[in-house]
């Protein structure tokens, strides 16, 4: 098969290497930046200067850029892959998009005979590098026989959770569930640190019990360290992602009331500048809501400012 790939960030470069070290035939366009495309040039890929040009050259395409609204402008806008699409070309968002958007884009493109599944994945940019991540997947079953060995060059696992939207959904479920450990970490310790408790010590209790979790050995360990890059996912990522799973809630009429209190923690950090750092910059804004000191630092009487991370928010 040959394969075209859209959306070399963080995750998607480490995704796109994979596909070419498994020795598949590789068409990439740049997104936001060329170094990964130059990168990927030097070891064989081709390169396409639009969307309509990369679904020419391939049978399967990938996409893994910011959210729903970037994926619908590549396929449906000008030089978008819908000029393009045929019966045989298969479309694999791998962006965390909204289920609903992912169902019209499928629809325009079966209209032209094409086929879609999505396929967001969960872990981090380390993983996608060691080709270790987990696609959660949504289409036919056809479709996803199809694609499988796309997936299994960059996958250490692979779900089909059912058809069209349905990776996309339970995205959005796993991202509700992280993005909320974030947020509760965040406020937890910044209490802990107005009330002068040792957060070393409270860290060696905490991962030792039933508070323990991924994201928390992401965050925290690195952040009393002074480093802010332990949990490599941007905060305004966070932000579209639990928006998106407020808008599924509301679409199903189900009802709930963590989300929006998450939703107000991400907005506030984005407002205060900090949405293009990383996770554990929810410490920050603790810092500048309460006046406390979290993070080490040289000089911590002084305010943090936000650190630009080069974050691609895919």
């Amino acid at each position: 098969m040959r394969i075209g790939f859209i959306g070399l960030g963080m995750m998607g470069r480490g995704m796109a290497a994979n596909i070419r070290r498994k020795g598949l035939p590789l068409t990439v366009m740049a997104h936001r930046s060329r170094a990964a495309v130059d990168a990927l040039i030097a070891e064989g890929a081709a390169e396409a200067a639009k969307p309509a040009d990369l679904a020419l050259a391939s049978d399967v395409v990938l996409i893994c850029v910011t959210g729903s609204p970037q994926v619908e402008t590549l396929v449906g806008g000008p030089d978008g892959i819908l000029q393009a699409a045929r019966p045989g070309l298969v479309v694999v968002d791998c962006t965390t998009s909204e289920p609903a958007s992912t169902r019209r884009v499928a629809a325009a493109l079966a209209d032209k005979g094409a086929d879609m599944a999505d396929a967001p994945v969960t872990r981090g940019p380390p993983d996608a590098e060691a080709g270790r991540l987990n696609s959660l997947v949504g289409g036919s079953d056809e479709t996803v026989a199809r694609i499988r060995p796309v997936l299994e060059a960059y996958s250490e696992t692979i779900v089909h959770f059912g058809p069209v939207g349905a990776g996309h959904t339970a995205k959005l479920i796993n991202n509700m569930i992280t993005m909320g450990y974030a947020a509760v970490i965040a406020e937890a310790i910044g209490t802990a640190a107005a009330a002068g408790v040792d957060l070393g010590k409270l860290y060696r209790i905490v991962s030792q019990g039933a508070a323990a979790s991924g994201v928390l050995e992401k965050m925290l360990p690195k952040a009393l360290e002074g480093d802010l890059t332990g949990h490599k996912f941007s905060i305004a990522n966070a932000l579209k992602d639990v928006g998106y799973y407020r808008n599924l809630a509301e679409e199903l009429g189900h009802a709930g009331t963590v989300s929006d209190a998450m939703h107000q923690t991400y907005r506030l950090a984005d407002n205060l500048g900090f949405g293009d750092c990383l996770m554990a910059s929810l410490f920050e804004v603790q810092e500048r809501l309460n006046g406390i000191a979290v993070v080490p630092r040289p000089s911590p009487e002084q305010p943090c400012e936000p650190i630009s991370t080069g974050a691609e928010k895919s």
